[in-house]
């Protein structure tokens, strides 16, 4: 039996590959909660954990005109597009009605053009992360080899406008 309907929409911030990420941002406190489970070598949501939470959050949200799911991270585009491609399957699958909304937020460093023509096709409002200007973005932003990320992060911003993808930056 689903749950009751909300009286109210609520929101839930979703992070599907939990602490990981693919940068070692100088002020990041998040990347330390990978030493509260020694041993975890798999972070990753799993599909059952996916299915259960997509039903769930839906249900939830019955009465509604529509439901919104946040992916965030660490970097939740580490969870690969083949986890991306089953949450929207997913969502198809349960939503009764409602309009689904999508929101992701990124660090960029993985989109690429597949990556950006599914997020455009499957109405993603996606927050790419950018620290301000190329010297103070380089200065913090660093990837896991030390190496600057700006380029990177322009190069995700302009694959993704030239495919029409929904974007905004947080800043």
């Amino acid at each position: 039996m689903p749950p009751p309907a909300m009286a109210q929409p609520f929101h839930v911030m979703t992070k599907p590959s939990a602490p990981l990420c693919n940068l070692d941002c100088h002020y990041c406190f998040y990347l330390e909660k990978e030493r509260l489970y020694p041993g975890t070598t798999d972070w990753g949501m799993t599909d059952a954990v996916l299915e259960a939470f997509v039903r769930h959050h839906i249900d939830a949200h019955a009465g509604q005109a529509s439901v919104a799911f946040a992916w965030q991270g660490g970097e939740p585009t580490l969870r690969g597009l083949a986890f991306f491609e089953r949450v929207v399957a997913l969502q198809a699958q349960y939503a009764n009605g409602l309009r689904v909304e999508n929101a992701l937020q990124t660090n960029g460093l993985l989109i690429d053009d597949r990556w950006a023509t599914f997020l455009a096709e499957h109405d993603f409002l996606v927050g790419l992360s950018v620290d301000g200007p190329e010297a103070l973005h380089d200065r913090y932003r660093r990837d896991r080899g030390g190496q600057p990320t700006f380029a990177a992060v322009m190069r995700a911003f302009e694959t993704m406008a030239r495919r029409g993808v929904a974007l905004n930056t947080l800043t």
